[in-house]
């Protein structure tokens, strides 16, 4: 709306009254004045390229005050946390579907399982079978194979296990961060390479029959059901770019103070350099 009021008064300005005839301003123009005028027209000069590439999506979040409180690092941050829980539970249905034996050692339905799961995960508290353990070593005992072996759920093992790599690196807790919150490159950093021997391990481990620990992909002439790989993966990539940003968050920094210099100080100006 804006962009066309601004649009409508610019072309009323330029048209003339046929039968009117104004004396032209032979007056010096003031500084003052060229220097408004210089500053309005660089305004809506930038202010209307951005009117046609402002365009709302379905999958956009609604806006949040807490928004204010929340660097572009921390949106990120908060929306790829996001992401990737979403991510671990897509892997889990999955695994659940091609493993309902796993489930059914301790709930009555996948649903049960999946919720009491969450649960745990998002209490901190641990399964039983898991003796407390949570992080990397709740992965490793979601694939060990000896003897006695983890005789509980190996799927909500390692969900738990994941989840809580997840949250190590959100700052050790599931609150949105803020602009006195970041996230720690190393730790984001070695949590997607957890997740990558995560994926290998779902791909190689046999049990003691020889069989695939857990069944995870597919690709056969039924078809091909690559989903666990395909999360996981996204799970990897997200903090591998997380990590290569909190690398460079106070080179970045000074780079957008200067930036925002630049462009609140300088730019209204650089309209008046011929081209």
């Amino acid at each position: 709306m804006i962009c066309k009021e601004l649009l409508q008064l610019a072309a009323a300005s330029e048209c003339d009254d046929d039968n009117v005839q104004t004396m032209p301003d032979l007056r010096p123009p003031d500084p003052a004045r060229r220097c408004f005028s210089a500053c309005a027209l660089a305004l809506l000069a930038s202010a209307l390229p951005g009117c046609g590439a402002t365009r709302s999506t379905a999958r956009a979040q609604p806006y949040d005050n807490a928004e204010w409180l929340q660097s572009t690092a921390n949106r990120i941050a908060n929306l790829a946390l996001r992401d990737n829980l979403e991510s671990l539970r897509r892997v889990q249905l999955t695994l659940y579907r091609r493993n309902p034996r796993e489930w059914r050692k301790w709930a009555a339905s996948m649903q049960e399982a999946v919720e009491r799961t969450w649960l745990a995960a998002m209490d901190g508290t641990s399964i039983a079978e898991l003796h407390g353990a949570t992080g990397i070593d709740a992965i490793r005992m979601a694939f060990d194979t000896g003897e006695p072996g983890y005789t509980g759920d190996r799927v909500a093992a390692l969900v738990v296990g994941w989840s809580s790599l997840l949250k190590q690196v959100n700052g050790d807790s599931w609150s949105q961060q803020n602009l006195l919150d970041g996230v720690d490159a190393e730790n984001a950093f070695r949590a997607a390479r957890n997740f990558e021997i995560s994926l290998w391990l779902l791909a190689s481990r046999q049990g003691p029959d020889g069989q695939p620990l857990l069944l995870s992909s597919e690709i056969s002439g039924r078809g091909r059901n690559l989903v666990a790989d395909r999360e996981l993966s996204k799970i990897v990539a997200r903090l591998d770019l997380m990590a290569a940003q909190a690398d460079e968050k106070y080179r970045r920094a000074a780079l957008e103070f200067s930036q925002n210099w630049v462009m609140g100080s300088v730019l209204p100006f650089l309209s008046l350099v011929p081209r």
